[in-house]
C-alpha cells in the first residue's frame, strides 16, 4: 500500500502540517519544526500551500 502525505490528526500545533510530514518520514516533529523555523523565508509559503493542499488523515 502506498503511503500518502496528510495532515496529522494527533500531532498538530497549528494545522498538523509538520506533524504529518514527521509521520510520513518517521522522524521527530521537533526536527521538522526546527527546519521550518530556520528556513522561514521559503518554508512559510510552502507551509501555506500544504495547509490548503493536504488532506486530513482519515480517522478509523
Amino acid at each position: 500500500m502506498r503511503r500518502k502525505l496528510t495532515k496529522s490528526s494527533t500531532d498538530k500545533e497549528l494545522y498538523g502540517v509538520c506533524g504529518g510530514i514527521a509521520e510520513y518520514f518517521g522522524i521527530s516533529t521537533f526536527i521538522v519544526r526546527v527546519i521550518f523555523l530556520f528556513t522561514f523565508g521559503y518554508s512559510f509559503w510552502i507551509y501555506i500551500f500544504l495547509v490548503w493542499g493536504l488532506d486530513k488523515k482519515a480517522s478509523l
